[in-house]
């Protein structure tokens, strides 16, 4: 299968020389279940052209500093792009910023959140799963860095996780057992160690200091970056098949 990443924002030479950009780090989630992946890298953060959806099997939009609604030309374009995908069977995974731009092109709404930054390790309850999706059952623990959240879901998606600092964490597009697109607000591809890199390198100087100790001391928690990485490749092979023999 050709996968699409669709970065959106760029990791800072210093993590980049320790944990490499978001298109590696992505490559590393995907090919732990789908060992013979092959990539297609879009950095439409710096200008790459977003082609078209058939270009690959899935897409894969990542995190960014950005948020939906900033007046930067690429995010109107992905965002027609991404309902361009939902409209044409081809499969979409948003993370963070691309969980928030999904909801919004599909009609939702995104802004930056009165709670502050959600930063650390996050618990999250599930609720309305799909059979397919039954390892995530009663809740998850997933890394978050975000201070955007969605506010309101937009039609046709099923809330499958939240909490009450973020209600809407993680969702799903059409029909749940056989999804367009499924999203998470949280990192499922980032460790302990890369946050407390983005704590050192950036976040540290721009969050509250007692929200940097709680997200500090809770870093050794164990997260469910294994059974997302593999939800995201169960998810990615059977749209990929559904649409093939459609």
């Amino acid at each position: 299968m050709k996968i699409g990443i669709l970065e959106t924002g760029n990791v800072s030479d210093e993590l980049k020389a320790r944990f490499g950009g978001y298109q590696s780090i992505f490559h590393a989630l995907i090919r732990s279940q789908m060992p013979d992946a092959e990539f297609v890298d879009v950095s439409v953060v710096n200008g790459d052209p977003l082609g078209k959806p058939q270009d690959a099997d899935g897409w894969l939009i990542t995190g960014s500093r950005h948020g939906v609604y900033d007046d930067v030309p690429w995010i109107p374009a992905l965002k027609d792009f991404a309902r361009a995908c939902i409209e044409q069977g081809v499969p979409v995974v948003g993370i963070c910023f691309g969980h928030q731009l999904l909801a919004d092109a599909m009609g939702g709404k995104t802004e930056k959140s009165d709670k502050g930054w959600g930063l650390g390790v996050h618990e999250y309850a599930t609720h309305d799963l799909p059979s397919w999706m039954s390892p995530l059952k009663g809740s998850f623990k997933s890394h978050a860095v975000h201070q955007d959240q969605v506010v309101t879901p937009p039609p046709g998606a099923t809330v499958i996780a939240g909490s009450d600092f973020c209600p809407y964490a993680a969702m799903v597009y059409g029909d749940p057992e056989h999804p367009s697109a499924i999203s998470i607000q949280s990192h499922p591809e980032m460790s302990a160690e890369f946050v407390q890199g983005l704590i050192d390198t950036r976040l540290g100087a721009i969050v509250a200091p007692d929200r940097i100790a709680q997200a500090e001391a809770g870093l050794g928690q164990e997260v469910q970056n294994k059974i997302w990485a593999e939800l995201i490749g169960k998810f990615l092979q059977a749209a990929a098949v559904q649409r093939a023999t459609a």
